[in-house]
């Protein structure tokens, strides 16, 4: 097993690398995975593959921590076995506690067959690994066009598993099943279903992936991601499966898909997110790609959005007491906490390369437009509003750079997720208000 540590490897790249965002040292990373506390442990799982060629079969990649921001990633929990359900990956699940055992559902991927099989598989030495899997929920057989990624939850003396599913004229669907044993699952019909369209700009999707369920508020609330075979991967959204799906995005940056949803923690309901590379392929100049979100608590808001704020113990990170944040200098690693706006936030990594924060009345944007020179990063702007609530006791924006990665929670509940790719390394200088606050930040 290895810590993780500030990026320290040779190369003009290094700066890019995230300390505190789970990674694994090399490879490819995507969805995580079945986040669980056993004890004063939190197990996290993630999709990840040993190189960066995407036709090598996925493993469960797996981290441990016990505060949700220091992770030691240990060797993979879970592989393809040859000739078995899942030889040509173990795609996305969850994890529950059975019985003291951690128990994993997930997707088995066999090239020549049209859906994921739903297998579970036991751990008997403490979440480290798993043993061999078996087939509990049959393939689908009424027209699916997408059937994938259980999550299993306790609800009601009963245990219920919601599977990511799509169908030809009836649009994104969400499966569910119902155990005595989570050995033996019936079908208690779709939870949500919905016809694909377009609501507040965002294409709701012709299937949805990753479905995870929370209880917030006595509500039932469905996050999914929108897949379609012809785009792919699309956003992560929220609604109550109480009523008519009415989807809204749960990150409003550019670069948060997959959610994986720990319904109880120490610190209540979480989300962790995957953070998608914000660069072509032909950019991946270093031997990784993908790192999972900081771990964030979420709660809904008055318009039953999900709003979300970093897991608390993200402030042990801080390395002293704070300083004024205009002017400063700073690594690839810090925070900038702005109290009030309106207000602007430059980051500078050079003369030619920036991003900018603004905290206007109501929004917040984030433009990464002049963020790096090279050719191959994404360029562009985010907004949100309602993005302020002055009584939350929250600062109105907390700014995260780890590397590439760049997470703003605003006092609102909004968080806006994106990569920036800067070619010039540190030392970088901050322009803020001058009641902003910074801080460097060390795993």
């Amino acid at each position: 097993m290895t810590q993780i540590q500030s990026a320290r490897s040779a190369g003009t790249v290094a700066h890019l690398r995230p300390a505190f965002h789970v990674r694994p040292p090399r490879g490819y990373l995507n969805d995580p995975n079945g986040p669980i506390e056993l004890g004063n442990d939190v197990h996290l799982y993630f999709q990840s593959r040993p190189v960066l060629d995407l036709q090598a079969p996925v493993e469960w990649g797996h981290a441990t921590s016990t505060d949700y921001v220091r992770w030691t990633l240990h060797r993979p929990a879970m592989a393809p076995r040859p000739g078995g359900p899942d030889t040509d990956g173990c795609w996305s699940g969850n994890t529950v506690l059975d019985d003291g055992r951690i128990r994993a559902f997930y997707s088995g991927r066999v090239e020549e067959r049209p859906y994921q099989s739903v297998l579970t598989a036991v751990s008997d030495d403490g979440g480290a690994s798993f043993g061999p899997p078996r087939q509990v929920v049959p393939d689908p057989s009424d027209g699916a066009i997408m059937f994938r990624d259980p999550f299993v939850w306790r609800e009601d003396d009963s245990w219920w598993m919601a599977v990511g599913a799509g169908y030809a004229g009836r649009g994104a669907s969400i499966a569910s099943y119902r155990s005595d044993d989570l050995e033996h699952w019936t079908d208690a019909g779709p939870l949500a279903e919905l016809p694909r369209g377009v609501v507040d700009g965002e294409d709701t999707g012709a299937a949805w992936e990753c479905p995870q369920m929370l209880t917030i508020d006595g509500r039932r609330i469905a996050v999914v991601s929108s897949w379609s075979p012809e785009g792919g991967p699309g956003e992560a959204l929220s609604f109550g499966v109480d009523g008519p799906p009415a989807p809204q995005r749960v990150d409003h940056g550019t670069n948060f898909y997959a959610a994986s949803a720990l319904r109880d923690s120490r610190f209540g309901p979480l989300l962790f997110g995957w953070l998608t590379e914000g660069r072509d392929r032909p950019g991946w100049n270093d031997d990784w790609a993908g790192v999972i979100s900081l771990p964030r608590v979420v709660w809904l808001g008055a318009d039953s959005s999900l709003r979300s704020a970093p897991v608390p113990t993200v402030d042990t990170l801080r390395t002293g007491p704070g300083v004024p944040a205009d002017g400063c200098t700073t690594g690839p690693q810090c925070e900038i906490a702005v109290p009030e706006g309106p207000g602007r936030v430059v980051i500078h990594f050079s003369d030619q390369e920036r991003v900018v924060i603004e905290l206007d009345t109501d929004t917040l944007t984030v433009d990464r437009s002049q963020a790096g020179l090279g050719p191959h990063s994404h360029r562009d702007s985010m907004r949100v509003s309602d993005a302020f609530d002055p009584a939350s006791g929250r600062p109105a924006a907390r700014i995260f750079l780890d590397g590439s990665v760049l997470e703003i929670f605003t006092s609102a509940g909004r968080v806006l997720s994106t990569r920036v790719y800067p070619t010039s390394p540190p030392v970088w200088r901050v322009e803020a208000p001058a009641t902003a606050r910074f801080w460097t930040l060390d795993s």
